[in-house]
């Protein structure tokens, strides 16, 4: 399936992600809590001028019914581009699904689920476009 290309905003945001995640990573390394992680990625993201907010809530709308409760994101950076972050030895398939439902009921076209506990954390990096 063919996407539209990013927007050159969205591209950058994705950018300072994977940077900020490198620099967490590098500084830290792996084996700590993901709410460590969380906070230090944001403070990164905070230090490029990025507004990176924490645990987002977003509504499940199914038909017309609309549910307030449920879904939360782990960080919506610039209201653009949702991560979900991951302090684990395996990543599950079942989160790359949930970030992609994330991504559809939010309106967001990038996605990243990063996971903090690898060795090498471009091996714990993996981008996702609808």
């Amino acid at each position: 399936m063919k996407h539209e290309p990013l927007t050159d905003a969205e591209e950058a945001i994705g950018k300072a992600v994977v940077d900020s995640a490198f620099r967490v990573h590098k500084e830290l390394g792996p084996g700590l809590l993901e709410k460590i992680y969380e906070a230090c990625f944001c403070y990164e993201l905070d230090k490029k001028g990025l507004d990176a907010r924490r645990q987002v809530d977003i509504p499940v709308v199914y038909g017309d019914m609309r549910f307030d409760e449920g879904l939360r994101i782990d960080v919506l950076v610039e209201g653009k581009v949702i991560c979900e972050l991951k302090a684990v030895d395996r990543v599950n398939p079942v989160w790359q699904a949930q970030l992609l439902s994330q991504m559809k009921m939010a309106k967001k076209r990038l996605g990243c689920l990063i996971n903090f506990n690898v060795p090498l954390i471009r091996d714990g990096i993996q981008r996702m476009v609808l």
